[in-house]
């Protein structure tokens, strides 16, 4: 995966999902905290459809121990030729935890993989400029820089896309998006700002982060969007 356009990953924790994924996706999320034997998964895996793995931490909120195995798995998982990208926590590259996650990056850039540097905020959206900043850290540790935050309002969706756009027309590439009922629009409107990366999972009752429509319906949504603009 190289994120030049806009991809749809369908979120998962579970390979299974792929051939209803495949109408609609560009790709899988594999969420290995959130999964049975997710080594075990991909080492039967033979889908069409290209991989990103993350293995999100506690703090983090996900729930993968904050272990040298989770980095660990997450060096094997890009040993599988279909895991094309890596999910990194830019807290964990900028030395939280324990144990080394850049080590995982230079792993992923000798597999050829792409390096994805993701931030969140469960709480509240900072401003365009906070914003700006987590992203443009992320981005120089990655090839794709990630922010999810928590919308309260419609100011805080109007704060991520003036700073997808921003960091778009500077040339970076960035994955933006807002949680909760206040930002679920920002996940079909996003991409017309530059936003790369798009998630959602193929059943809706199977939802990784709040707010996340079904596979079909933001496919459907985003199509419609960039086709009238």
């Amino acid at each position: 995966m190289d994120f030049e356009s806009f991809t749809l990953l369908a979120a998962t924790d579970d390979l299974g999902v792929e051939p209803a994924a495949r109408a609609d996706a560009d790709g899988l999320e594999l969420r290995m905290d959130f999964a049975d034997e997710p080594l075990a998964q991909l080492d039967a895996y033979d889908g069409e459809l290209p991989i990103l793995v993350t293995n999100r931490p506690t703090w983090e909120g996900g729930e993968a121990a904050d272990t040298a195995g989770r980095l660990d798995a997450l060096e094997t998982a890009l040993e599988h030729d279909a895991v094309t990208a890596v999910d990194l926590e830019l807290a964990a590259l900028a030395g939280a935890g324990d144990h080394d996650a850049g080590q995982v990056a230079d792993a992923a850039r000798n597999h050829g993989a792409s390096v994805v540097v993701s931030t969140h905020n469960f709480e509240s959206t900072p401003d365009r400029d906070a914003i700006v900043s987590r992203l443009e850290r992320a981005c120089a540790r990655g090839d794709v820089g990630k922010m999810a935050s928590t919308a309260q309002s419609p100011d805080d969706v109007l704060a991520m896309l003036g700073a997808t756009r921003e960091l778009t027309t500077e040339g970076e590439q960035v994955a933006t998006m807002c949680m909760g009922a206040a930002g679920r629009h920002s996940r079909a409107v996003a991409p017309l700002y530059g936003s790369c990366i798009g998630y959602a999972p193929v059943d809706p009752a199977d939802a990784t982060a709040p707010g996340q429509y079904d596979l079909a319906t933001l496919r459907t949504l985003v199509g419609q969007l960039q086709s009238d603009a």
